[in-house]
């Protein structure tokens, strides 16, 4: 670990229940007062936010309902469309970027939790080993079978470029399309070696028969 670990301070927060990998899209759909303003801002100033998996509590916050807590470890993502098809609604599009760890957190008044937060290096990369190639080969396979259904770009599930070559966004990517529990999916996602989340995934892609477990 580097002795000086990249921060970031006052990171604005969305807790969902669902996790978000880095390479990976998300649409938001936003109509809570305390994430229209945060996303207005975050989209104006080209900034990011956090992602953070809910533990306890509920993506709408309602009246009388406990406090919030989610996990440690949440994904930066970038804004790369946004809409407002009506006043008090907008329809955004998201990609992951870098992981990040809370050091800290508090939720302001109007409900929105902010944190300081340090990043998390990026996967190094690791070329798919031979026994794990079923893996890549299923994703291709996909990815191909929705091209040629021409699929509008911004309604595929999966972001170019394709790193078909690579342990960590093709462990990433099935993660991202497997029905996991939220839990389990975070845990694959703070893993540091992309290698043993891609071992991991292959084993989950061997019991449900679409690649072969190596």
């Amino acid at each position: 670990m580097r002795p000086n670990p990249l921060t970031l301070s006052s990171l604005p927060l969305f807790p969902l229940g669902t996790v978000l990998f880095p390479g990976g899209l998300l649409p938001l759909r936003i109509f809570e007062v305390r994430y229209l303003d945060m996303i207005g801002k975050c989209h104006k100033a080209g900034a990011p936010f956090g992602v953070v998996t809910l533990k306890k509590g509920a993506e709408v916050r309602l009246p009388g309902a406990g406090a919030e807590s989610f996990s440690a470890v949440g994904t930066l993502a970038t804004i790369t469309a946004l809409e407002t098809p009506q006043p008090g609604l907008m329809m955004i599009r998201c990609s992951g970027a870098q992981r990040f760890r809370i050091a800290a957190s508090e939720q302001l008044r109007h409900g929105l939790w902010v944190a300081e937060v340090e990043r998390i290096e990026d996967d190094r990369h690791v070329p798919i080993p031979a026994d794990l190639q079923g893996a890549a080969d299923a994703l291709r396979k996909l990815i191909e079978s929705l091209q040629a259904r021409q699929q509008p770009e911004d309604q595929m599930p999966l972001a170019g470029p394709y790193r078909l070559d690579d342990s960590g966004w093709v462990a990433n990517r099935w993660c991202e399309l497997l029905p996991l529990p939220a839990e389990l999916k975070q845990r694959l996602m703070e893993l540091e070696n992309p290698l043993v989340r891609l071992e991991l995934v292959n084993d989950v892609l061997g019991r449900t028969g679409i690649a072969g477990a190596g």
